[in-house]
């Protein structure tokens, strides 16, 4: 051990933890990431190969083609478009730039597990609004708004039960928060939602000032691997959160394979269709065995397991699948290929006609994340 003195938010946060590796050496059905099964678009590798021949030289900073490309697919100025490092590098220069030390950021919870890290590092206070049945208190979000407030942020769809608020909903919830606090949507699987009445917020950025929309390519669009992601707000939003974001962070090669695949809205589109169909299949299935799951808009479900919801992972795990567990609460899991997700359904079957089990048993454990 050393002396060196570290700062306190450190020792109240933990590492990330990723999807380990079997005992057996072989890696598990990788179903707790959220990645997309379907290998890269069309083109994209051929893309990513002629861009390296130019990897001696660092990459355009502003990512300049890129940034024009998503502002002509949003229809919008490209000053209002800012590239980052994956959407999660965004939040955290959204985290850093908005609000001094002490202010508040609401978000609801559970939700994105980061949020809270990236807010404890930032010398923010954490207001956590508990989920309603699975979905954000929007109503109760907005009561928990006061002049500390700096910066709210909706998971839509939520991560990682899934759920999602409506278009309308998020209007009205803009409507009542001062024109001073920032509302970020993060919107990282808006493309598998398809539930009446939801959208995205891209929509709204003309009616509200103060809106921000976090999109990534890690999802859909199947870059999980080069780390890219943008978002869409007002330009002098964007300008100053272009100082906290570090230079080069989006390689060459993430921001060619991005704009190609930008490009590929057909193809993605299928892909698309093809994990919604997988994730009906899915939820049906384990509704079918007694399971209590919501109605799922992400590329993933949401097993609301309680007290059972480590063991149930461990249970996987020791069939090759691996799942993201939280503590007392429940189990995410992603869709994969057919036969990942036959491989799960067929665990999930073992575990609920095993003797004595009861699904959806409470025991109070406290809550984390576990990748098991």
């Amino acid at each position: 051990m050393t002396n060196i003195r570290f700062r306190a938010a450190l020792g109240r946060v933990a590492s990330y933890a990723p999807t380990p590796v079997a005992s057996t050496g072989e890696p598990p059905r990788p179903l707790s990431a959220n990645e997309t099964p379907h290998g890269p678009l069309p083109g994209v590798l051929e893309a990513i190969a002629a861009a390296g021949a130019a990897v001696n030289r660092y990459p355009d900073a502003r990512c300049r083609e890129l940034t024009g490309a998503i502002a002509r697919f949003h229809g919008v100025d490209a000053g209002r478009v800012l590239v980052g490092g994956g959407s999660v590098a965004l939040l955290q220069a959204l985290f850093q730039a908005f609000g001094e030390v002490g202010d508040e950021v609401v978000y609801a919870w559970r939700s994105f597990e980061l949020y809270a890290e990236l807010a404890e590092l930032a010398g923010l206070r954490s207001v956590q609004v508990p989920l309603a049945d699975g979905v954000h208190d929007l109503a109760a979000m907005a009561d928990r708004v006061t002049p500390s407030t700096r910066m709210v942020v909706v998971c839509n769809p939520n991560n990682p039960t899934g759920t999602v608020v409506t278009r309308e909903e998020i209007r009205a919830f803009l409507a009542r928060v001062p024109s001073d606090c920032l509302v970020v949507l993060d919107e990282a699987y808006i493309e598998y939602t398809r539930a009446a009445g939801a959208g995205s917020g891209v929509d709204l950025l003309q009616e509200y000032g103060n809106l921000v929309v976090l999109r990534t390519f890690s999802k859909a669009y199947g870059l999980a691997g080069l780390r890219v992601g943008y978002l869409l707000a007002a330009a002098d939003v964007v300008t100053q959160l272009d100082k906290p974001c570090l230079p080069y962070a989006v390689n060459t090669l993430a921001q060619r394979a991005a704009e190609v695949a930008l490009g590929l809205q057909e193809e993605l589109a299928l892909r698309v269709e093809a994990t919604v169909a997988e994730r009906t299949r899915v939820r049906e299935a384990l509704l079918a065995l007694g399971l209590p799951v919501p109605e799922a808009q992400g590329n993933f479900v949401w097993i609301g397991l309680g007290g059972d919801a480590v063991e149930f992972g461990r249970w996987c795990m020791a069939r090759g699948v691996a799942v993201r567990a939280f503590a007392g609460e429940g189990v995410r899991v992603t869709m994969g290929t057919v036969r990942d997700n036959d491989v799960f359904l067929e665990a999930v079957a073992g575990w609920a006609g095993a003797p004595g089990r009861a699904a959806g048993r409470h025991s109070g454990e406290a809550m984390a994340g576990v990748d098991v």
